[in-house]
């Protein structure tokens, strides 16, 4: 069984602007290098990864593929593309695409009706064509809707939700973040991952002790082999070390489901077309 991370980042901060950091985030205000993951990953029998990117701009796409020239663990790359701007993302998928196994871009906050218009639509339509499957992190329930509408009218697109569709961990809700993800399951391509975003880690007071609940309920909606574990590394240090965040997701994942390859590597092998696969 190949262990797969299915999401993580490397920056430096002197390179770009991370506009999603702020002074809540001085302990992850540094740079991130293959050199640093390496260890965490042998420790923790992690053996590929997928590298995303956390930057909006063409540059990023460009540093994304020189960490993965320098790391051989990196298995996949989620870069950069300018959804937004159909025309742009175009142009930029040409200059990058054959490096990168799927693509994203930062959304915040900010509304997503735009994913609806009849352009974006087309947009997608192409990119599942060409088997690249589409990352976004949803953290309102306007967001997740708006994901839900293009899952449905572009079947055939690979979504993965990243970071559990953001849920109410924070104050213990379970609506609408639970309809939701059974909304999101019902589209047949549509994946998440088991991890914990910016978001929510900023919103804890610490690394939350009651994970069981949550990742049952996404397990039962879209089984094994549409979740993938994640350790949204750096960001995770937030509120705990690479191992406990690893150890504590995957124990929560391993009292969730049956099929625990599917989690820990064969989805992730699969929506990726991580190194090693047809």
């Amino acid at each position: 069984m190949t262990v797969i991370d299915a999401h993580h980042h490397f920056w430096r901060v002197a390179a770009q602007e991370q506009p999603w950091r702020d002074d809540r985030h001085d302990a992850i205000a540094r740079d991130y290098t293959p050199d640093d993951l390496a260890a965490e990953l042998a420790a923790a029998g992690v053996d590929q990864t997928v590298l995303v990117q956390s930057v909006d701009e063409p540059a990023e796409n460009d540093r994304l593929l020189r960490y993965a020239a320098e790391a051989p663990y990196v298995g996949a790359v989620v870069g950069w593309l300018p959804l937004r701007d159909p025309a742009a993302a175009r142009a930029e998928w040409k200059r990058i695409g054959a490096g990168c196994n799927g693509v994203r871009c930062l959304v915040g906050r900010d509304p997503l009706e735009w994913l609806n218009t009849p352009d974006s639509v087309e947009l997608f339509t192409e990119l599942a064509a060409a088997g690249v499957s589409w990352d976004v992190v949803p953290v309102t329930a306007e967001q997740t809707s708006a994901v839900i509408r293009l899952a449905r009218a572009v079947p055939d697109l690979r979504i993965v939700v990243d970071h559990l569709g953001r849920p109410p961990l924070d104050t213990g809700g379970w609506e609408p973040w639970a309809s939701q993800v059974a909304q999101l399951a019902a589209s047949p391509r549509v994946a998440l991952k088991v991890s914990l975003g910016i978001d929510l880690l900023t919103a804890l007071p610490a690394w939350p002790e009651q994970l069981d609940r949550y990742v049952g309920w996404v397990s039962e909606c879209f089984g094994a082999d549409r979740l993938m574990l994640a350790s949204n590394w750096p960001v995770v240090l937030l509120k705990a070390s690479y191992h406990q965040a690893w150890h504590e997701l995957r124990s929560t994942v391993e009292r969730s489901v049956d099929d625990l390859a599917a989690v820990l590597g064969g989805t992730a092998a699969h929506y990726y077309r991580t190194k090693g696969q047809p």
